[in-house]
């Protein structure tokens, strides 16, 4: 067990991170974060910021030496400086090169029972030519690596599409299309001791590829295939000796739950854990990494509904403290670009 007053190291400077250290404090630990960027809003909330590149072994070295455990907010933190931190680092290092890459993410939950969406290789336009002759169109041509919130993705409508894209140099898979009734995350944390609980799983609405909002609870047919699903989250958890916060997106399907991607870590559709839950994504996290027992995830209001605050959104946000049951969460980002996540609102209903 790490004891108060010891000090979490966090890879990663954003908002989730800031939200680990603020869930931290609460219980007594002081963070110190290792980002590369100069604007880090987690850096605003703890005690230490080491701004240095991902390839700055010693100055990765320095950090890890003055940390007693080791978190990630990113799952996209270069793997192969991680060395020297792995017998601190939680989640492993293992979870991170399959969520890293798509093709492995999808053939490992294949290999523990899951259903993807039908999927295929593409690394020349030749292969692209016979993956969407072999799945179809409509589909999505993604990079592996390095994509998030919509970025590194190109939508085929129909066949012939794939003639006029241009691959950006880089390995990517196509997807076939999913008809689907609704998206639903598994968000579980897992302690030391193999210990896993779920929090309740939310509708997630996305729009141009960022999640707008997530509700709760979700429609019946998420209810009716988060078993199964969780069942998948737990193997996937165990396969890889994770310790922390672990989240799986699915669509809910006629023929039941396709598993679309992983995240190493707390995830935006967990935000509304923090008021509506017993014991938020965030404070769970920091108790699993640290080796303290697992709060409850019980979700504590009927209705939970969690918005995405989008860009120049952030200019109204206050206009909502006055709506009953509400709380609004400013991650402090200096510039409100299109398409840049700068808060996020939650309401209960009890």
């Amino acid at each position: 067990m790490i004891r108060q007053g010891r000090t979490i190291g966090i890879l990663g400077g954003g908002q989730l991170g800031r939200m680990l250290a603020m869930s931290a404090a609460q219980l007594g630990y002081r963070c110190s974060v290792f980002t590369p960027e100069r604007e880090s809003v987690a850096g605003e909330v703890c005690a230490e910021t080491i701004c240095a590149p991902w390839s700055d072994a010693q100055a990765l070295q320095d950090f890890a030496a003055t940390c007693d455990v080791i978190t990630l907010e990113f799952e996209n933190v270069p793997v192969g400086p991680l060395g020297p931190l792995k017998d601190k680092l939680y989640p492993p290092a293992r979870a991170l090169e399959v969520a890293q890459d798509r093709l492995e993410e999808k053939r490992f939950v294949e290999g523990l029972g899951g259903k993807p969406a039908p999927y295929h290789p593409v690394n020349t336009q030749e292969d692209l030519v016979a993956a969407v002759d072999r799945i179809g169109a409509p589909g999505i041509l993604k990079t592996r690596r390095d994509g998030y919130d919509g970025k590194g993705q190109w939508r085929l409508t129909t066949a012939r599409d794939a003639d006029a894209i241009r691959l950006p140099g880089q390995p990517t898979i196509y997807e076939g299309f999913v008809r689907f009734e609704a998206e639903f995350s598994v968000i579980c944390v897992r302690g030391h001791d193999g210990e896993v609980r779920f929090w309740d799983s939310a509708r997630n609405e996305h729009s141009s590829g960022i999640l707008a909002r997530s509700s709760l609870p979700a429609p019946a047919i998420v209810g009716e295939q988060v078993v199964e699903s969780r069942a998948l989250a737990a193997r996937v958890a165990e396969a890889l000796g994770y310790v922390g916060v672990l989240t799986l997106e699915f669509f809910a399907t006629a023929e039941g739950p396709v598993f679309n991607e992983m995240a190493p870590r707390v995830h935006n559709s967990g935000h509304w854990s923090i008021e509506g839950a017993a014991t938020s994504q965030f404070e769970n996290h920091i108790r699993a990494i640290c080796g303290l027992p697992l709060g409850e995830t019980t979700t504590i209001a009927d209705e939970v509904e969690m918005d995405n605050v989008i860009g120049s959104a952030i200019d109204a946000v206050f206009d909502r403290l006055p709506e009953p049951d509400t709380h609004v969460h400013v991650y402090g980002k200096m510039r409100a670009s299109d398409g840049r996540k700068m808060g996020h609102v939650t309401k209960l209903v009890r």
